[in-house]
């Protein structure tokens, strides 16, 4: 990928991130918890790939993804471990509300999801101005 078409990928991908974390207080607010929780994931989906890009790093398999950016930036210390578990709750938690029947989504836990993942995105994001700025 040529290094121009990389860098708008980045950047759509961290504008993406922005713009459903912007989506899901409404789906809170309408106790749509079941979609407020996959919102919450791919939010944070959306700013590791654009991380990973960067290192020109990328994979459609999700748990490849999660699984390079925990080697990367959790077990070498870069991100607190309890900032970036976020990322690794939500994806547990948004597979069982998709993929299995009768899983109880509680609003309390989808507000506290929600307000890490805010947290963790804007970690993520300040990370890949300071790589985008580096040479």
């Amino acid at each position: 990928m040529k290094q121009e078409d990389k860098l708008n990928l980045v950047n759509y991908k961290r504008e993406k991130a922005k713009k459903i974390l912007d989506e899901i207080d409404s789906h809170i607010k309408n106790n749509f918890l079941a979609t407020a929780m996959n919102r919450i994931y791919y939010a944070g989906f959306n700013i590791i790939t654009a991380l990973m890009l960067i290192e020109d790093f990328s994979s459609s398999k999700h748990s490849q993804l999660i699984g390079k950016f925990n080697k990367d930036y959790i077990h070498s210390g870069i991100i607190d471990k309890e900032i970036a578990d976020i990322l690794n709750l939500s994806f547990r938690k948004r597979t069982a509300v998709d993929y299995h029947d009768f899983t109880i989504v509680v609003k309390d836990e989808v507000q506290l999801y929600y307000k890490k993942m805010k947290k963790f995105v804007k970690v993520i994001d300040e990370i890949i101005e300071i790589k985008l700025k580096t040479p």
